[in-house]
This record gives structure tokens, C-alpha cells and sequence, in this order.
């Protein structure tokens, strides 16, 4: 029985959701057991391995030929936005206990993404996106409330990590959509991975650390990578194909949900109560801005 183009779109968009979201525990598991430029060597290096493969066997990189000064420019601000954001990213990982809380709090980006979007390129935004905003940080707010009043022991450790990061990611999104028309989804990973490869060397080179991790921290890394800098990559470039992506931004919201099920499996945590109902908020608002979005391109 032959898919249609919807299902196809559906399926991948499901795959590279549930890549995503084993690369938080995967990445937990080896920052449990190694240091962290350790982690960040070994874990794009070996990305690195898998996505040139890949790149040279689909004769990706030809596009090279076709860039000016500019598009280089372009690529060297995305890399170094890529390097802090990525690296608050994992630092928030290693701090929070849960994955999942993380995962979570990343819908922030979305929020980030249309305020930027408001104040730097004037566009507007509706109810809809405005609501999903409000819901949004209410879930944030709820998910890393610890309790106390003073500010420094009111949210849970690594909670600024999540802020740094989403916020990061989110100038990022509109350096490309400002000015990207063809750099291609492989070019901003390959370049992505060289800025971060190169930066965990030269930590690891210079620095007390060895080059050596356990064997078991090694597997999981060549997993984890494989899923992240790598596979999330192509099922997403293949989900593209066959359904918009607004439909696929709708549905990676939810993966908080996936890393929660996966972080319980792998570390037996599981968020509070409260966390949870969080959590939740944070997907109700992030769909909420993406259809919002959506609806205000469609009038």
C-alpha cells in the first residue's frame, strides 16, 4: 500500500521528533560520565563524521561554488551564534536534573522568535500569537518555580542556561529568515558543527583534559550524535518535502512530552506535578504561536 505525500510528511516529521528527543537523555548520559569539553569534542566530531558523509555521497556541498562575500559573512555570524547558544544549550542539560524540563522550557523560542521578529523586522503579530505568548511563559514561570522570594533561589538551577540559549537561537532565526535565501539546511550544519568541533578542540588541547572517555560514554555519544547533529538533520529535510512547516513546527512542540517518557526509561526522573502541568502550557502556547503565525501569512 503506497503513502500519500501527507502520511510521508507525517511519519518523518514523527522520526526526526523522536531523534530529537533522544539526543537530551543521550547527551545527559554522557555528560554524567565525562567532562564537558570532552562531551563537545566527541559529540560534534563525530556528527561531523556522519553528516560529511553524507553530504559528499548527495553531492551537497557544490553550493559552495555559488557563495559570495556575503553568504560567508552570513555563515560565520550563524556560527558563532550556533557556538553560545549550542553550548548554553548542553550546559542547561547538564545542570537540570530532568531533560525533559528543558525540552519544555525550549518552547520559549518561538516567544522570543515573534517578539524579535516585532521590535527588528516590523512584522505583526495577532491575538492568537500574542495568547500563545502569555500561556507560554506562564509554563515557564511554572516549570522552573522552585519556591522562595529572592530572585537567585527562586528558579531551578540551569533555568538561565534555557534563557541564554532560546534566546540565542532565536536572534539566529531571524538573522535567516532576514537575510538566508540559499543556504541550505546541510551548509548550516556542516557550519555549525566546524564552529563547535573546533571551539571543544581547542578547550580540550589547551585544557587539564584528556582526549580518552570510557568506552561506554564513547557509544553513547556515536548514538546521540548520530541522532542529533546527524538523523533530525535529514528526516527534517525529508519531512519538508511533503508537509508545510508550520505543520512540522506544530507537532515538534511536543516533544517535550517524548523526552519526559525517555528521560523516566533511561534515569528513572520524572517532573513534579506542577512541572508537568507546565510543561503542558508551554506546548499549548508554542502551537498557538506557530497557527497564529500561519493564520497572519494566510490574511
Amino acid at each position: 500500500m503506497s503513502l500519500s505525500p501527507r502520511a510521508k510528511g507525517y511519519i518523518f516529521t514523527f522520526l526526526s521528533i523522536l531523534a530529537v528527543s533522544n539526543v537530551f537523555v543521550f547527551s545527559k548520559a554522557v555528560l554524567n560520565r565525562v567532562a564537558f569539553p570532552q562531551f563537545g569534542f566527541w559529540w560534534f566530531f563525530t556528527g561531523g563524521v556522519y553528516i560529511l558523509i553524507y553530504g559528499l555521497l548527495m553531492k551537497s556541498f557544490g553550493i559552495y561554488k555559488t557563495f559570495g562575500r556575503r553568504e560567508y559573512f552570513i555563515l560565520l555570524i550563524n556560527g558563532f551564534l550556533e557556538l553560545g547558544g549550542t553550548i548554553y544549550f548542553f550546559k542547561a542539560i547538564q545542570t537540570v536534573p530532568n531533560p525533559s524540563i528543558v525540552s519544555f522550557l525550549g518552547n520559549l523560542t518561538p516567544v522570543f522568535v515573534v517578539i524579535l521578529g516585532t521590535l527588528l523586522l516590523h512584522e505583526r503579530f495577532n491575538f492568537r500569537e500574542a495568547a500563545g505568548i502569555v500561556i507560554t511563559l506562564t509554563g515557564a514561570f511554572l516549570i522552573s518555580y522552585k519556591g522562595g522570594n529572592a530572585w537567585e533561589e527562586m528558579f531551578i538551577d540551569g533555568s538561565e542556561y534555557v534563557l541564554f540559549y532560546t534566546l540565542i537561537f532565536a536572534v539566529n532565526s531571524i538573522l535567516l529568515k532576514k537575510f538566508v535565501r540559499k543556504l541550505s539546511p546541510v551548509v548550516l550544519t556542516v557550519n555549525r558543527i566546524i564552529f563547535l568541533t573546533a571551539f571543544f578542540f581547542i578547550r580540550l588541547w589547551s585544557g587539564p583534559y584528556s582526549f580518552v572517555i570510557p568506552a561506554d560514554a564513547l557509544k553513547n555519544v556515536w548514538i546521540g550524535s548520530f541522532l542529533g547533529p546527524f538523523l533530525t538533520v535529514i528526516l527534517s529535510l525529508h519531512a519538508l518535502k511533503y508537509i508545510e512547516v508550520s505543520k512540522k513546527s506544530v507537532l515538534g512542540a511536543t516533544k517535550g512530552l517524548f523526552v519526559m517518557l525517555l528521560s523516566y526509561l533511561m534515569f528513572k526522573h520524572f517532573p513534579t506535578p506542577l512541572q508537568i502541568t507546565g510543561g503542558i502550557l508551554s506546548i499549548i502556547g508554542s502551537i498557538l504561536i506557530v497557527t497564529g503565525r500561519l493564520r497572519l501569512k494566510r490574511a
